[in-house]
């Protein structure tokens, strides 16, 4: 939703027009019904994934790829 308001309200009802820009609402705020400036709500930055962070803290199996038993595959299959 965007609201245009002259800079005289915006100055009064501060408060309340950031908690609306805080809910997603975009509030543009005019200086004699010409637009000067914007208010809405700032996206927070991704934070940035670190690679590697378990190397060393555990040890995969040397046989991790290997063909599981054929009971464990029936078993999820259903076959028997």
């Amino acid at each position: 939703m965007k609201h245009v308001i002259n800079i005289y309200e915006a100055k009064t009802h501060l408060s309340r027009l950031v908690d609306e820009a805080g809910q997603g609402a975009d509030i543009v705020i005019a200086r004699a019904g010409k637009p000067i400036a914007r208010l809405c709500r700032i996206q927070p930055k991704a934070r940035k994934r670190k690679l590697g962070i378990l190397d060393g803290r555990f040890k995969i199996p040397d046989d991790f790829n290997a063909p599981l038993p054929d009971d464990v595959l029936a078993a999820f299959t259903g076959t028997d």
